[in-house]
């Protein structure tokens, strides 16, 4: 065509021939989404801090589920070297697969991102709106119209995955050989479920993982404290100041609650004011407070009539 004419639905665009023509309606290459006249443009636009902590939230949500696996399949009350040597492994994996995929992410060989930006929630589903004119064919115009903010995520799993592969088990060998190796399979089982996910849900999750952040490490952070075989206010308090594995955890989940605050208030457009970050204790300090009021062999049961 030699001019520009818009085309239907929402994703479906033209490119511009060399000779100056235009094609057929269609998906736009990889790299590119369409404008409000269906032309092709090249994703150049840089990334929102927003973007850059859903980045980070992805990345955070695979190192805490490694961990909870060496938690889980360690069982210990201290923390030992070995643990600490699996965590370490795990933090590494994380971080190696996190530069590598930035590094090999356009402009390759830099640590900055060439992006389209997010304008609604169905620029994560181009593929549910391939548009079908006058009812007869239907256009295929499929492209990643966030990019590379999706295909980002499989390449930091495949790399992770890989890694793991590679440094785990040789941490694993020396340091737990029993016990080792089982967070590997934990690993193994996770990171498709994650692929999963993120393949169906990753729209949703790019607008509510601040919520959920928060949701999850309040939750988290109360079931540490229930783990607790003395729920009285002093020893709960006295555990998570002298304990050091108590105050790695409770550090942790303020970490991961502030992170979420400065999510939600990016989000919104908001200032991000110091007040707001008094909020970041509150779920263990709430815990703490009301915990002798939750004790279950003080409730009273009043027989029906």
């Amino acid at each position: 065509m030699n001019s520009l004419m818009r085309c239907p639905g929402l994703y479906c665009g033209r490119e511009q021939l060399s000779d100056g023509n235009w094609t057929e309606c269609g998906a736009c290459p990889r790299g590119f989404r369409t404008n409000a006249s269906s032309a092709c443009f090249p994703c150049e636009d840089v990334p929102m801090f927003y973007d850059w902590l859903y980045l980070g939230f992805m990345a955070l949500f695979a190192l805490v589920l490694h961990w909870f696996s060496i938690d889980q399949v360690t069982m210990r009350s201290s923390i030992p070297k070995e643990v600490i040597a699996l965590h370490l492994s795990a933090l590494f994996e994380i971080l190696a697969a996190s530069v590598v995929t930035l590094y090999l992410t356009e402009p390759i060989g830099s640590f900055t991102i060439n992006s389209c930006k997010v304008r609604r929630l169905s620029d994560w589903y181009t593929l549910l709106h391939n548009p079908s004119p006058n009812y007869e064919t239907t256009l295929h115009c499929t492209h990643e119209a966030v990019y590379p903010l999706y295909t980002m995520i499989f390449v930091f799993y495949a790399f992770a995955v890989t890694i793991m592969l590679v440094v785990r088990p040789l941490i694993a060998q020396k340091c737990l050989p029993k016990k080792g190796k089982f967070s590997i399979y934990a690993a193994l089982y996770f990171f498709p479920i994650l692929a999963l996910l993120h393949a169906v849900g990753s729209g949703l999750i790019y607008y509510a993982f601040p919520y959920i952040t928060i949701v999850l490490s309040a939750i988290s952070s109360a079931a540490h404290f229930a783990f607790k075989l003395n729920q009285t206010m002093k020893s709960l308090l006295l555990s998570s100041i002298l304990d050091i594995k108590n105050v790695i955890v409770i550090l942790g989940h303020w970490l991961l609650h502030g992170y979420g605050i400065v999510a939600i208030a990016t989000e919104r457009g908001s200032y991000l004011h110091p007040a707001m970050l008094a909020l970041v204790p509150l779920p263990a300090i709430f815990y703490i407070l009301t915990a002798r009021f939750t004790d279950p062999h003080k409730l009273h049961f009043e027989p029906f009539i």
